[in-house]
């Protein structure tokens, strides 16, 4: 009975929803209607979405498309420095765009990467390495991490695709050794973040003998939103030159 109650009157609370639904921020009408990324789609996203890009369009510079991939990863990680530590090597955007308007498959070290790019704008598949390998039969076998397996398994479905990397250096690393074997991925987005290979990994990428269109950084930084905010950016170039 108490129970009942309880749930009723938290029911009854939120009938007036209009009390939760303020904006957060002022709606600049003119802003709302040049934005073009597919993630926000309602008019407070947009608002959102625009105003840090023109904050940050000031800050980080407008003046080439890499700068759209700077501003995009420090939006993502509120971190202005960041912008000075990205390469981009071998043409990686115009490869990019190009993979992603073919539909090439996008292939991620984790799931986590995954969930954050957009479904929207593009009709490229992604995919998760860790579901190649499902039982980790790989990954025990040899005993090595399970998003290298993953890729391992994968091996014969990377020619053209999208390789996506936010998280482990080891399987960045990897990738590198079926480049070497004859795997060719349109675009590498190495992004691996830590104390351990990180660094190590994007350079092995920069210094490929066979010129692979990346995307790294350097140091100890990098992650997951610089990964998700590189291929979303992607897909809104891609969307652009398509409108």
């Amino acid at each position: 009975m108490t129970t009942e109650k309880s749930s009723e009157g938290k029911a009854g609370a939120l009938e007036n929803l209009e009390e939760f639904t303020e904006l957060t921020v002022d709606v600049d009408p003119e802003l709302v209607g040049i934005c073009r990324d597919s993630g926000a789609r309602t008019e407070e996203a947009k608002a959102i979405y625009m105003k840090s890009r023109t904050m940050i369009q000031e800050l980080v510079g407008n003046n080439t498309p890499e700068d759209r991939f700077r501003q995009r990863c420090v939006i993502a990680t509120g971190d202005l420095s960041v912008a000075d530590i990205m390469r981009f090597n071998n043409d990686p955007i115009p490869a990019g765009v190009e993979a992603i308007k073919k539909g090439s498959p996008i292939f991620v070290d984790i799931n986590m990467v995954k969930a954050g790019i957009t479904r929207v704008g593009h009709k490229s598949e992604v995919i998760c390495v860790l579901d190649e390998d499902p039982g980790a039969e790989i990954a025990n076998k040899y005993g090595i991490t399970r998003t290298s397996a993953g890729f391992l398994a994968a091996r014969e479905k990377l020619d053209g695709s999208i390789i996506v990397i936010g998280n482990a250096p080891s399987a960045l690393i990897m990738v590198c050794k079926l480049i070497e074997k004859g795997v060719r991925p349109a675009l590498i987005i190495g992004l691996p973040v830590g104390f351990v290979n990180a660094a190590e990994s994007r350079e092995i990428v920069r210094n490929l003998k066979i010129p692979i269109p990346s995307i790294t950084c350097v140091g100890t930084r990098g992650g997951t939103p610089m990964a998700v905010a590189c291929v979303n950016e992607l897909v809104a170039i891609a969307r652009e030159s398509e409108e």
